[in-house]
């Protein structure tokens, strides 16, 4: 377990993160990436003053990716008590699952409808850059573009709120990856993402709707099952 005290001790015993200035477009994922990692987790004491500290970031910079961390439901913020990271439980996890895959059934259909090339670019770069995430052995990133990749995909659908729906569930099923013992073997989610934009692309409805089933299907299967031979998918 990580353990945070005050801004000063964070400073002489940080944890192992770059002292670069830390934009606030920077921080998000950065941040992020250091709880999907579990350098940041449940156990972890920490503090704005750490965090701005490790990060050499503004205090209100912190506080803002924070915040929206909370509601995200990754970081859980009381007063006068220390952030700390969710613990997500069995039945949260099933909920926001089932709840994924009610609206993206739906959105993957419409993005067929509408593949721009624009569009189409933009999730292969995400999958490229996951692929080189995994490759990189840097798990954190490769779970957070993993999810990244399916919110690109909702906004090819152009159903703003249903792909605003579909933000607040992406992130705690990264969370819910991360904590899973059985989720170690991502490196096939990457070929997975490439066969559903290559559907898209031509307008195949039926064959996109079957490939995010059974997408979804093997990250059930990780996250609430006993099979670990299918690869954590975000």
């Amino acid at each position: 377990m990580n353990s945070f005290a005050s801004a000063s001790h964070a400073q002489s015993t940080a944890l192992p993160f770059s002292r670069l200035h830390t934009p606030v477009e920077d921080l998000y994922p950065r941040l992020f990436d250091a709880i999907l990692e579990r350098r940041i987790d449940e156990g972890s004491r920490f503090t704005e003053d750490s965090l701005k500290a490790m990060f050499s970031a503004s205090r209100a910079d912190v506080r803002r990716v924070l915040t929206q961390l909370s509601h995200e439901q990754i970081v859980v913020l009381r007063a006068n008590h220390r952030p700390r990271v969710a613990a997500p439980d069995r039945e949260l996890i099933r909920q926001t699952l089932h709840a994924r895959r009610l609206a993206e059934n739906t959105l993957v259909r419409l993005a067929c409808q509408r593949p721009q090339p624009d569009d189409l670019k933009c999730l292969r770069t995400l999958i490229e850059r996951e692929k080189r995430a995994i490759e990189q052995a840097r798990r954190g990133a490769a779970i957070r573009l993993s999810g990244e990749f399916h919110l690109q995909l909702a906004r090819m659908a152009g159903n703003l709120p249903l792909a605003h729906f579909l933000r607040s569930l992406v992130p705690l099923t990264s969370l819910a990856i991360a904590r899973s013992q059985g989720s170690t073997r991502s490196s096939c989610a990457w070929q997975e993402h490439l066969a559903l934009v290559e559907v898209v692309e031509r307008g195949d409805v039926s064959k996109a709707g079957m490939l995010m089933n059974r997408h979804l299907d093997h990250l059930e299967q990780t996250l609430l099952g006993s099979d670990h031979g299918h690869c954590a998918v975000g």
